[in-house]
């Protein structure tokens, strides 16, 4: 799985291989079903955050984005979910609690929304992956 987003990292050799046919062979449907994995997993990770974090000014939550489809290191083709709030690595991964004065007062711990999110959904995404599969296979051989 890279940083915080969906790829193939997960799932089993022969899923890989069908997912790369099925990219290559119906890219436009590929597009598609990722574009629609991503939404779930951006709604999944904002009812995760709503969960964890206790201060909502909606800045966060609003942050929470679904990137475009792109081929990761060049090969698989993948879709990321991330947050485009420049305090949101400080909510993700713990920040340090400074006082005006620089005086140190703590360390708040990291929520790990998104690492928690993608572990959640993966199980979800290999069985639609595979369901992906099998419908296009159905469709193809119909």
């Amino acid at each position: 799985m890279n940083r915080d987003g969906i790829d193939f990292g997960e799932l089993d050799e022969l899923s890989k291989q069908l997912m790369r046919t099925a990219s290559k062979k119906y890219p436009r449907e590929t597009r598609k079903f990722l574009r629609d994995q991503g939404t779930k997993l951006k709604r999944a990770t904002t009812k995760k955050a709503k969960q964890k974090v206790k201060k909502k000014t909606g800045f966060y939550l609003k942050g929470i984005k679904r990137g475009k489809v792109y081929k990761f290191a060049g090969q698989d083709t993948s879709v990321r979910v991330y947050n485009s709030m420049p305090h949101s690595h400080l909510i993700e991964q713990g920040h340090r609690i400074v006082g005006k004065d620089g005086s140190e007062h703590g360390f708040e711990r990291g929520k790990f929304i998104f690492k928690q999110a993608a572990a959640e959904f993966q199980d979800e995404f290999t069985k639609n992956c595979e369901q992906f599969v099998t419908d296009l296979l159905e469709e193809g051989l119909g």
